[in-house]
């Protein structure tokens, strides 16, 4: 046996300098200027505030990843990582100011590498956020051949006295849902059980809607920063706010309740939505299960007072109430 490199044992460093490359390429062009502070790590300016508080989160997209390697469609799973981590980011009220991304693989193509790269980077521009840094982690004999992950980290900036906790919610308030674009990046594990048990493939076309399964599975996680910013131009910021992720409805708007406030939800008024009221009939799933797992359609929750509703719904047209807050055990009830 010759002199073994690091090549042979699986690492292209070659391959990998050509993908910073291109990453690098496309930073360039983008539509916000991005001044980097340091080599070895990544910064970006504060913008000037008296009393600045640095809002963080990181997520990725679960086994979503795991649809788009299956059917090779991997342009969408980056918008779904830059939306996964802005939307937690901006329920606190903060401005998004920096993305950063890891990729880890065994052994894809250069092609998939770009393909997700190209999503990243159009997450970040419907979120206007810089993309500042990230890892390319190349991991041969850890992941199978073909596979990745992705996993995304968020930095937001508030000021300290216009962070949004939640804490001024009262009785009387009003729940007002903006839609989902579909399952998002949630309750994949069940959808992919259900598609294996009923033996449904994902190239097939559903004709009532117009797309395969693999179309709708992957439609991507919208990011609502265009919303709040709209909100926040006009002086109509709520007084809490809700990322509809795993555990649905119930298990994420619960979190910015505070004792004493309980919020009532009436699913009539959200109705069965598709793809929801697809999957469910198929996988026959019990209904209070769907609400535990899947957004429903309700992406995003925003709690306001009822003094403002015109005003809120008037700059968000596509809003809508879906339930009140009470006086009560701090519950969340779906009736």
């Amino acid at each position: 046996m010759g002199k073994l490199t690091y090549k042979q044992a699986g690492v292209d460093e070659e391959k990998a300098q050509r993908f910073v490359n291109f990453i690098k390429e496309r930073v360039s062009s983008m539509p916000f200027e991005v001044k980097l502070l340091g080599s070895f790590a990544s910064g970006v300016k504060i913008p000037p505030m008296k009393r600045p508080v640095v809002m963080m989160s990181t997520d990725g997209v679960g086994t979503k990843l795991l649809v788009a390697q299956k059917v090779g469609i991997h342009s969408t799973v980056g918008i779904d990582l830059v939306a996964m981590n802005v939307n937690d980011v901006i329920t606190s009220g903060a401005i998004p100011i920096a993305f950063l991304d890891y990729i880890a693989f065994g052994d894809v193509t250069e092609e998939v590498l770009r393909s997700v790269m190209e999503g990243i980077l159009e997450g970040c521009r419907r979120a206007e956020v810089p993309l500042v840094g990230g890892e390319t982690a190349q991991m041969p004999d850890f992941y199978p051949l073909g596979v990745y992950d992705l996993v995304g980290f968020c930095v937001g900036i508030c000021e300290e006295d216009e962070l949004i906790t939640g804490s001024s919610i009262r009785e009387g308030d009003l729940l007002l849902a903006i839609p989902s674009s579909g399952f998002h990046s949630n309750g994949y594990s069940l959808i992919r059980k259900v598609l294996e048990v009923k033996k449904v493939d994902y190239h097939h076309y559903l004709q009532e809607w117009g797309k395969t399964v693999a179309e709708v599975l992957l439609e991507p996680t919208r990011i609502y920063w265009e919303d709040i910013k709209k909100l926040r131009t006009a002086k109509l910021m709520p007084k809490a706010m809700v990322h509809v992720t795993g555990g649905g409805i119930p298990g994420n708007l619960i979190r910015v309740l505070p004792e004493g406030i309980k919020a009532r939800v009436d699913r009539s008024v959200i109705g069965e939505r598709f793809p929801f009221s697809w999957i469910k009939k198929l996988g026959e799933i019990e209904e209070e299960e769907m609400f535990r797992v899947f957004n429903m359609g309700v992406g995003f929750i925003l709690v306001v007072d009822k003094d403002h509703l015109d005003k809120v719904t008037e700059t968000l047209p596509d809003a809508f109430i879906i339930g009140e807050v009470l006086r009560g055990e701090r519950s969340v009830e779906i009736l």
